[in-house]
């Protein structure tokens, strides 16, 4: 499963994969990247949810196939006594278990960590919810957007005309998938050096994207008082933001004096860096309005390719503001490996982005189809859904 006998950091794991949707199924496609052989578990005659949202192409979704490359498909009901039965025998020879069901419904189903530790003694068992596992909101149905709002991510995010905004993306299902394949891995690791035992491993949305936020949390402990909107800008370094230029906008990002000076010589303004509503981050922060006006006025009458290629000579970090499109065809992206293509294949992966020993593990195989594997683990294909 993985791209080179170097990096597979995972080779000989064993992953049932019992998650829907995102957050457990990036965690899965992770551990598929570094070589665990991940065994994904779905609906018999449905499937996963994700097969069945959009965009298509081909009659599949891409983005089931993005978040479950390098695995193998069964159909399993886990409200039929045989399929419970074949899933128990292949506990015994698990070494992980995922699920992201809402809290409670695994104890229903008979496949909750405490039930299956009794097969396997060596079982690492993560779940992964909204809320977690206890606490008063655990019982919560949770997507992304709702732990974003209460994690106080989107008190931070977006300007005073649009109020609170979620991030573009589903970080709180995406970061919540990093930190259990992290924790996975220590867990690994920890069987094998000091904790044999079975081990659980409960991670929330709502936990991670709170523990996320150290600028806004620094600010809350200093003041005492929740930081608000801030758009663009960074809420402690001036300047810290996007900046008109005359084709679009142009980043800047300045968070020291020795910066600031640099800024001020490719305005050709030596002496901003002087001036004392300027000299120090929390004096141009106050007047941050004042020194945009400065900026913009040099930046407006600049391409954002020029004024990029002035900043970037004088060693001020700047960059254009790039789609999705751009940032994908990009050559650091190429270089970078963001993207791979499986021989024969038409549609690329987005792998794990880490590399090891200058190699960048990844899975070989696009998304299986649904139930390609029962046959192997010894599973009738089945034509009726079955809802959880």
């Amino acid at each position: 499963m993985s791209s080179s006998p170097f990096t597979q950091q995972l080779q000989g794991v064993r992953v049932l994969d019992l998650s829907r949707v995102l957050a457990g199924p990036h965690c899965t496609a992770m551990l598929a990247d570094l070589g665990a052989d991940v065994i994904k578990f779905e609906v018999p005659g449905h499937g996963d949810d994700s097969r069945h949202l959009g965009p298509f192409k081909d009659g599949e979704s891409v983005y089931f196939g993005l978040i479950n490359r390098g695995k193998r498909s069964v159909e399993m009901d886990f409200k039929s006594t045989e399929d419970l039965a074949r899933l128990y025998e292949l506990v015994r020879d698990a070494d992980v278990v995922v699920e992201n069901f809402r809290p409670g419904v695994t104890r229903r189903l008979g496949i909750d960590f405490d039930t299956l530790k009794q097969y396997n003694p060596r079982l690492i068992y993560a779940s992964i919810s909204g809320f977690g596992q206890h606490g008063p909101l655990s019982t919560n149905p949770a997507y992304d957007i709702v732990a974003q709002a209460m994690s106080g991510l989107m008190s931070v995010t977006g300007f005073a005309s649009t109020g609170p905004t979620r991030s573009g993306e589903a970080i709180g299902d995406l970061c919540a998938g990093v930190y259990a394949a992290w924790a996975i891995s220590s867990a690994l690791f920890a069987r094998e050096r000091h904790a044999p035992g079975p081990q659980y491993i409960d991670v929330a949305m709502f936990d991670v994207l709170f523990s996320l936020q150290m600028t806004g949390l620094s600010n809350l402990f200093a003041n005492g008082v929740a930081p608000g909107l801030v758009g663009n800008r960074h809420p402690v370094s001036t300047p810290f933001d996007t900046y008109r230029a005359a084709d679009g906008q142009v980043v800047i990002a300045v968070a020291s004096n020795k910066l600031f000076q640099r800024l001020c010589e490719c305005m050709g303004k030596p002496e901003l860096a002087s001036d004392p509503r300027f000299v120090d981050d929390p004096q141009r922060t106050q007047n941050e309005p004042a020194l945009r006006a400065e900026i913009e006025h040099w930046t407006g009458q600049l391409s954002v390719d020029q004024a990029c290629d002035t900043l970037l000579d004088a060693g001020v970090p700047s960059s254009p503001v790039w789609n999705l499109a751009q940032a994908a065809d990009s050559e650091q992206a190429q270089v970078r490996q963001l993207l791979v293509r499986p021989a024969g294949c038409e549609q690329p992966l987005v792998p794990q982005p880490v590399f090891f020993n200058g190699h960048k593990p990844h899975a070989l195989t696009l998304a299986p189809r649904l139930g390609a594997d029962n046959e192997a683990f010894g599973l009738k294909k089945q034509e009726i859904s079955h809802e959880l």
